[in-house]
């Protein structure tokens, strides 16, 4: 084992280099230090596929919990309508293309099901890197965009327990699958209105006595509590360890725990894309050229209409509805879980994954070079519309500077955010008091000899 990890950080560390230094993605080092190690190369494993496989899944929960950590309630209240809308056209969209698409190629029900869900999600990752890589971390579309990019992440989680029901079941039966999400709705709610009322108050009366050490320990226990959960409860693990990163995402502590994660997600998530590198076969991508070439132009195309379509509908700007939709314009991460699921159930045909992945590849590639298209293209746009169609761009640009100056004169900066304000409701009833008083009352009653007992010591 220990071998096994030798081989596969040194390949990592040394490729993900070289593709720094040509400044591409390191994600796509990652996943050609797999196709290196892995069997399909050389014809033998450099490593075992079964440990890194288990490091693999672990690295799943990990970014899981991490991307939880990141979410935001205020921001995605402040996102609004640009991030529901948003989301929700895309979302929409790229299923029913990415469902047409499996149909038009012949697959069937299930497949294509399957090919449509792995379609749907940009990655953040990838996203808010190359946002950051092209210095627009600070421009107006990043709120927006970051706001549809919590909203794919929580339909991706629900769309991997309902594909699992589906594919366990091998079929659609609509009463089943409703009662399935209506359950899942529900254990959604409980988990995180209870996880925002009782740790982030547990946390702040042990506030004192966290060192990092101790906070990092507590909240992984505290994410893999939420993962077994989970699978008692018949949903994935992937779901506990993202609602437990919602949940203490909530807390005072949420960027302490997000920095202090971070060199442990990094790590495993590493691991996770060498485990997808390392089950491509490069003759496959030989055999599947033109397919690869067709789902990449599905993929960049459908984003960047259904993109900017959602922002302009949802309120944005014409400029930064394109920036945004010019942005999402790649599939990661989740693409690749649901792509596994898919592969580990049998229920998807075997070409898919390297088409999926080797599209991934290809889109992540493009997409700082699409992003640079962008004011080019709203420019040629913008110049041949027609006078109509540039007077409802003038005018929305118009009202949105007017609105995020209101917004920006109303701000307050203390004010609480929503979930302080549900906490502090519900601390007000008389059962929220009386568990919190019986938990101080409780400690106080066990620190009380340990004090007796120390003070013959100090005489």
């Amino acid at each position: 084992m220990v071998q096994d990890l030798y081989i596969l950080m040194i390949t990592a560390g040394v490729v993900s280099l070289l593709f720094k230094l040509l400044k591409q993605p390191v994600v796509l080092g990652y996943i050609v230090a797999g196709v290196l190690v892995g069997p399909n190369l050389f014809g033998e494993n450099l490593v075992s596929h079964e440990n890194v496989e288990a490091w693999g899944n672990i690295g799943v929960l990990f970014v899981l919990f991490c991307i939880g950590l990141e979410f935001r309630l205020k921001n995605l209240f402040q996102s609004g309508k640009v991030a529901l809308v948003g989301a929700a056209t895309i979302i929409v969209g790229m299923l029913v293309l990415g469902y047409g698409v499996g149909r038009f190629s012949l697959l069937d029900n299930m497949n294509s099901l399957f090919l449509a869900a792995m379609l749907c999600m940009s990655s953040t990752t990838i996203v808010m890197k190359a946002i950051d890589e092209a210095g627009l971390s600070k421009a107006r579309f990043v709120k927006g965009a970051t706001g549809i990019l919590v909203l794919e992440d929580i339909v991706a989680v629900v769309l991997l327990v309902l594909l699992s029901s589906i594919a366990v079941k091998n079929n659609f039966e609509g009463v089943v699958l409703l009662k399935k999400v209506g359950v899942l709705a529900v254990t959604l709610v409980i988990w995180f209105v209870v996880g925002i009322l009782i740790i982030p108050t547990l946390l702040r009366l042990v506030r004192p006595y966290l060192n990092d050490e101790t906070l990092i320990i507590l909240s992984l226990g505290l994410c893999l509590g939420m993962v077994l959960t989970a699978e008692e409860a018949g949903f994935s693990s992937a779901l506990g360890a993202f609602i437990m990163g919602m949940v203490l995402a909530e807390t005072l502590e949420s960027h302490r725990i997000e920095h202090l994660m971070m060199p442990l997600k990094n790590v495993f998530a590493a691991i996770f894309f060498v485990s997808v590198g390392m089950m491509i076969n490069p003759s496959s991508l030989v055999e599947y050229w033109s397919a690869i070439l067709f789902v990449s132009v599905v993929i960049i195309v459908g984003m960047i209409v259904f993109g900017t379509l959602g922002c302009w509908w949802g309120g944005s700007t014409f400029k930064d509805s394109m920036l945004t939709g010019f942005s999402f314009v790649q599939i990661g991460e989740f693409s690749f879980i649901i792509a596994g699921l898919g592969s580990s159930l049998g229920v998807t045909d075997p070409a898919i994954y390297p088409i999926i992945v080797a599209a991934s590849v290809l889109t992540t590639f493009l997409t700082p070079y699409i992003m640079k298209a962008t004011v080019p293209c709203y420019n040629f746009l913008y110049n041949h519309a027609s006078p109509a169609f540039r007077a409802k761009i003038d005018k929305r640009e118009q009202e949105v500077a007017e609105a995020e100056q209101a917004a920006l004169t109303a701000t307050v900066s203390d004010a609480p955010s929503t979930a302080d304000k549900v906490r502090h409701a519900v601390r007000k009833t008389i059962v929220t008091k009386h568990v919190v008083n019986l938990f101080i009352k409780n400690m106080s009653e066990n620190d009380q000899p340990h004090n007796e007992a120390e003070q013959p010591k100090e005489k």
